[in-house]
Order: C-alpha cells, then sequence, then structure tokens
C-alpha cells in the first residue's frame, strides 16, 4: 500500500514538472525573433531581458501552489472574499518587488518603472490565480466525487448484508419446523436430515459470506432444501424439481434463489385444493432460466405473516442492486398458478 501511494505521488510530481516545463517554454518556442543574432550594447539587454523575463516566469510557480493549496482553500471556500482578494494584492506586490530585485540587481538594467511592471505582470497574475482556483476546484471535484462512489460502494454492501441477514433466519425457522415435524412422526429419516442440515448451516455460514459463489454450489443448496421439504409434506404435495445448472463454471450471488423457493413451500401448501409446486432451473448460454410454480387457493383471505413478505421483497431488492438491467425478474398469478420467472446474466 505504501509503495502505491509512493508511485502515485511521484506520478503526480512528474506530471507537474512537465506541465510548466512545457508551460514555461511555451513563451520561447513560439517567439519567431528568438535566436536572432544581436551585437554590442544590445546583445547584452538582449540576453538580459531574456533571462529576467525566465526567472520572472518562474515567480508564477510560488502563487500558483500558494493559491491552490492555501488561499483559496482556506478563505475562498469560507467566503471570506475581502480577505482573500486583499492577500491576492499581497502576493502579487511581493511579486512586483522580487521582479524589480531582478531588474536592478541581478540583471543590472535600468529604468525600472512600477507601474510599467504592474500592466506586464498583472495579465500573467490574473491568469496564474485563474488556473490555480480551476485546478483547486477540479482536484476537489475529484475528491468529493472519489469519496461519494466509496460511500455508495459501502453503503450497497452494508444493504446487501442487511437484506442477506433478513433472509436467513427465516430459512432456520422452515427447517426447525421440518424437523420438528419428523420428530413427531418418529421418522427414520431424522438422523440424515439433521447431517444434511448441518451441511446447509456449514454453506450458509462460511459459504455466504462470499460476494459470489460457484452456480453448483447454489444448486446443491436447493436440491438439499428441497428434499427437506419433500421429507416433511410427503405424498401430500407433488413437487417436481429440474435443475440443470450445465458443466460451465458460472458464479451467482448466495442465497439469491432460495427466497422464491421458501415461498413457493410456504404458500403453495395448506388449504389449497390439490396443491402443486414446480421448480425449473436451466443455464443456456450463460444465462440462468429460473421459474417456480404454486398452486394457491384463489378464495383464501389468508393474511400473510411478516416474515413471508420479507423473503421476495429483499431478493428482488438485491436483484436491482447487483444486476440492474442484467436481470428480469416476471411474477403473476393466473388460473390457480402463482409463477415467479427470472432470467438472470451470469456474464
Amino acid at each position: 500500500m505504501k509503495a502505491i501511494r509512493y508511485n502515485r505521488r511521484l506520478v503526480r510530481v512528474l506530471t507537474h514538472v512537465a506541465v510548466w516545463a512545457i508551460v514555461l517554454s511555451l513563451p520561447y518556442l513560439l517567439d519567431s525573433h528568438h535566436g536572432e543574432p544581436h551585437h554590442g550594447e544590445n546583445d547584452r539587454f538582449a540576453r538580459s531581458f531574456f533571462y529576467l523575463n525566465f526567472f520572472t516566469n518562474l515567480l508564477w510557480i510560488g502563487p500558483f501552489y500558494l493559491n491552490a493549496y492555501l488561499l483559496t482553500p482556506r478563505f475562498f471556500y469560507a467566503r471570506r472574499y475581502l480577505l482573500f482578494a486583499g492577500l491576492m494584492v499581497l502576493v502579487f506586490g511581493v511579486v512586483l518587488v522580487l521582479h524589480e530585485l531582478l531588474f536592478h540587481s541581478v540583471f543590472l538594467l535600468p529604468h525600472f518603472s512600477f507601474k510599467g511592471a504592474t500592466i506586464f505582470l498583472l495579465p500573467a497574475f490574473l491568469l496564474t490565480v485563474a488556473v490555480s482556483m480551476t485546478f483547486r476546484f477540479v482536484v476537489d471535484k475529484t475528491i468529493a466525487d472519489q469519496r461519494a462512489q466509496e460511500k455508495q460502494e459501502e453503503n450497497l454492501k452494508t444493504e446487501l448484508s442487511f437484506l442477506r441477514s433478513q433472509i436467513n433466519p427465516h430459512f432456520i425457522f422452515n427447517i426447525l419446523n421440518n424437523l420438528v415435524a419428523l420428530e413427531q412422526m418418529k421418522s427414520p429419516e431424522l438422523g440424515p436430515t439433521i447431517l444434511k442440515l448441518s451441511s446447509l448451516m456449514q454453506y450458509m455460514l462460511y459459504e455466504t459470506d462470499e460476494e459470489k459463489v460457484a452456480l453448483s454450489k447454489e444448486v446443491e443448496y436447493l436440491q438439499s432444501f428441497i428434499d427437506l421439504q419433500k421429507q416433511r409434506f410427503g405424498a401430500k404435495v407433488p413437487v417436481n424439481v429440474s435443475l440443470e445448472p450445465g458443466s460451465g463454471f458460472y458464479e451467482i450471488e448466495p442465497m439469491l434463489l432460495i427466497p422464491f423457493v421458501e415461498n413457493a413451500f410456504k404458500h403453495g401448501v395448506g388449504m389449497i385444493d390439490k396443491p402443486c409446486i414446480e421448480i425449473n432451473l436451466r443455464v443456456r448460454e450463460g444465462v440462468l432460466y429460473f421459474s417456480v410454480r404454486n398452486r394457491y387457493n384463489l378464495a383464501s383471505a389468508e393474511i400473510k405473516d411478516k416474515s413471508s413478505g420479507i423473503g421476495l421483497g429483499n431478493v428482488s431488492r438485491r436483484l436491482d442492486l447487483l444486476y440492474g438491467r442484467q436481470q428480469v425478474l416476471l411474477v403473476s398469478r393466473g388460473e390457480g398458478w402463482f409463477t415467479i420467472s427470472l432470467q438472470l446474466n451470469l456474464h
């Protein structure tokens, strides 16, 4: 991490040096008279003015960074405009004094005029301040956008974690009900069922911490859950299952499909004439096609408890957050069937 920060800082410094080198050399590269021969006293004055202009241009580096990193953030952002303007005047005065010292004491040029120097240097100073402020605005805007994006990503992770945590208790309650039913029936399947539940809990506690899991593991999880439910209801509720994840390696958000199946077993059984549940999953060319159908009672006025709505609401929200337009979720009711269809681009 320190090496990355050092490299970024080095790149930033080298970029600034390169930009200043280009800016300072432009006046001489664009000067068509530069390099023409001079004679005698004119040659001495020409060389002196050349170096005077060069070192005067170097002076703009100081006001640029002073304004960008101190004056603009400290005073302009704080809306202390009069103080900011006064400090700008002071900085320009310092530049004038330094220019006068270079003019007289270093290059020994005669006839210095503060008025003429002000007229000559003021446009360059104002341009330097304007570019400096623009630089500060762009840097701050970039930092603000980056922080907003990081905050949005962190909020997304937090929300997804919260949504996932709401699904897990619902699942546990259903499986515990299964075990109670098996115990009451004195079923010999109780032991194997507990072992299967142990493997499911291991998946929930460890595998689902990852952002993505192998589709094959998610399908195994679905199959185990369906097997447990079939043990509970037996021949009372026909369950037709077809799970074909394909031979390719695909990944999916963990615990994404189970709420659909939970919902079918919760509301597709009970006071329903000829209950039936159909679950189909297949993958074709990187696209997951998943559907769950269950019979429901048209005349029933059953009031769903709060936990029943959490699963479907959460999975719909998670699909929007994680896959956006790469998924299509359809929920329909008709002819005694409640149907959920999901088409998901696994790429």
